[in-house]
């Protein structure tokens, strides 16, 4: 029977060797000697590994070549950091990292511009969730990462829901073979809902907030400026801006009940 061939960066899938058990161990004996030809060995034996976890994020970009490529750069290091002496297989070590090489390109290649103090912050918070399901298999709250952090709640939630890919309006979600029902049709007119009375509750409220925390909220929610952008304007720090926003918004909520 023969087999499929796809070709990613020049590779032909379907001509991919996979090693056995033996030949590996091998192959990591002649590494650790300095057979310089091993390590290439390796990785070229376990590329079916990557096309497998490539699978799962088919959906996430148009063009897999350039997953594959990453995808393979957490294979080159998972062999380099992998230790032969425990009863582990390569593919099960390599897996995860594998997996974190891909994520990690994929929320540094977001079509949304996140600042890099906010990506920070949200790569610290998912690690800490990761070392702390570990431990004690229980996730942690965002409340107990932002204490853990030296950070808000607020800013826990903002980093995080950042790294989320944006979805288009018009993203097909249902089609029975006649008319497709787009993302869009299933979105309310908030327009239209508005509650008049809501509406000039808010603005008396906006009105109460001192000039810089209304210049700060319209900065934010209005023209769509990042926290870093705010700070370097007004000369403040990141951390500043920051607080006035959650004091502003708390403010609001105060105000409107």
């Amino acid at each position: 029977m023969a087999r499929h061939k796809v070709e990613i960066c020049g590779v032909n899938t379907a001509n991919i060797d996979v090693l056995s058990s033996e030949e590996t161990k091998q192959l990591f004996i002649d590494m650790k000697n300095g057979d310089n030809m091993a390590r290439d060995k390796l990785a070229e034996g376990n590329l079916k590994l990557v096309l497998s976890i490539l699978k799962r994020f088919s959906n996430k970009v148009s063009n897999l070549d350039d997953l594959f490529q990453v995808g393979c750069l957490g294979l080159v290091k998972a062999i380099d950091n992998f230790d032969t002496s425990y009863d582990v297989k390569l593919s099960t070590y390599a897996c995860p990292m594998i997996i974190g090489e891909i994520k990690r390109y994929l929320r540094d290649n977001s079509t949304l511009r996140i600042s890099r103090s906010i990506k920070d912050l949200a790569y610290k918070a998912l690690k800490l969730k990761e070392e702390l399901i570990t431990s004690d298999g229980r996730e942690a709250s965002n409340k107990e990462i932002a204490e853990a952090l030296g950070v808000t709640e607020y800013e826990v939630e903002n980093a995080i829901e950042s790294l989320r890919e944006p979805v288009s309006m018009y993203e097909p979600i249902y089609n029975d073979g006649g008319d497709t029902i787009y993302l869009y049709d299933q979105i309310s007119n908030k327009k239209e809902e508005y509650d008049l009375d809501y509406k000039l509750a808010l603005d008396k409220a906006i009105s109460k907030l001192k000039p810089r925390d209304r210049k700060i909220l319209e900065y934010r929610f209005i023209i769509g400026k990042t926290q870093m952008e705010i700070a370097g304007e007004l000369g403040i720090s990141q951390a500043q801006i920051s607080r006035i926003e959650k004091n502003a918004i708390n403010n609001l909520r105060k105000y409107v009940k």
